[in-house]
Parts: C-alpha cells; structure tokens; sequence
C-alpha cells in the first residue's frame, strides 16, 4: 500500500553545499545551500533565497562550491542558520579561508572536496534566485583520493533528507556504474 504526500517532492540524495563568496571589502562567506544539483559536467544549479551571498554573487560573479562532510556537520549547519550581515561567520566556526587561485572567492581549508565557479547566470524567481555556474576548476585534499581519484567515501558529503530535516552520511558503493546493467543486457 502506498500513501500520497501531494505536492511534496523530494530528490535524494541532496547535497549540503557550502557556497563561499567574498564581499566588497574581500571578507570571506560562507552559505548552506541544500537546494542544489549538477546540471552538466561542468555546470552546478542553486535555489538560494536572497542573502548576503546573493549580493556578494551579484558583486563579485564568482563563488566557490564546498561539500558538506561528516566531521564538517556543525559549521555547515551553522553556515545556513546564521546570516553573514550579522556575524563574521568563518570566524566564528574557526574555519580558514584562503584565495582560490581559479576565481574571486574563497577555499575553506576544512572542507576537502571544492568547486570553483563563475556566475553564468542568476536569475531572480519567485523565492530568490536560481544560480547557475560554470565550475572552472575542482580542487580536492590528497587526503581524499585513492589512486589519483576523488573518493567519495573517504569524503563522506552530507546529504540533506527533506523529508525528516536530518542530515545523512552518503558513501557505500553497492555497483559500478555501465556495468551493473550488463547482467540484464
């Protein structure tokens, strides 16, 4: 039996991001986005209501792209309860930030999986605003790589479960992606 919800929807896994900008006098922000997606190879979509970090996108036109992780929960957490108008947020978490080398925004040193985008557009709707970037480098901690590739599993991203507001570890690999459909083939 099933139980209808209506207009409730609910994509899963839904990463954690942290979306990393700079303002007008080059002081580093950081923001919880669990609205995000990959549209292409190398471009990200993001629902973001209007914040410190719009402005800062809209000043700026490049941001950078941070996974949450297990041990990064808190900060991460507390980078989409706390407005960067209000509190120097980086700071406070006791994270550190340092220039990416690609675009105008800062790299968060505790966070070991990073994109680092440029604006391609964002674009107002009816809650804010949908950012649409082009990542024009990925820049990951040695710590995170077997065999000279990311490892998800050694990363261990945060996803966002809508349906409970909980946040959930993602990691196990259950097949190989092109290969596990050969069976039926």
């Amino acid at each position: 039996m099933r139980k209808d919800f209506g207009k409730k929807t609910i994509i899963t896994p839904l990463p954690v991001v942290i979306i990393g900008t700079y303002d007008e006098n080059g002081v580093p922000n950081a923001m919880n986005a669990a609205w995000a997606g990959q549209v292409d190879s190398d471009q990200i979509i993001v629902s973001l209501s209007k914040h410190k970090t719009t402005d800062n996108l809209e000043l700026k036109k490049e941001f950078t792209v941070s996974f949450a992780t297990k041990d990064t929960v808190t900060a991460s957490d507390y980078f989409g309860i706390e407005s960067g108008r209000n509190v120097n947020k980086i700071e406070k978490a006791g994270f550190h930030a340092v220039k990416s080398a690609y675009v105008d925004a800062p790299i968060f040193t505790e966070y070991p999986l990073t994109l680092e985008c440029r604006v391609v557009e964002l674009q107002p709707d009816t809650e804010g605003y949908l950012l649409i970037g082009e990542t024009v480098n990925m820049s990951a901690d040695e710590s995170v790589l077997t065999d000279g590739k990311i490892d998800l599993g050694k990363v261990e991203p945060v996803m966002f479960d809508s349906a409970m507001n909980k946040y959930r570890v993602v990691g196990e690999v259950v097949a190989d992606a092109f290969k596990e459909g050969m069976k039926l083939k």
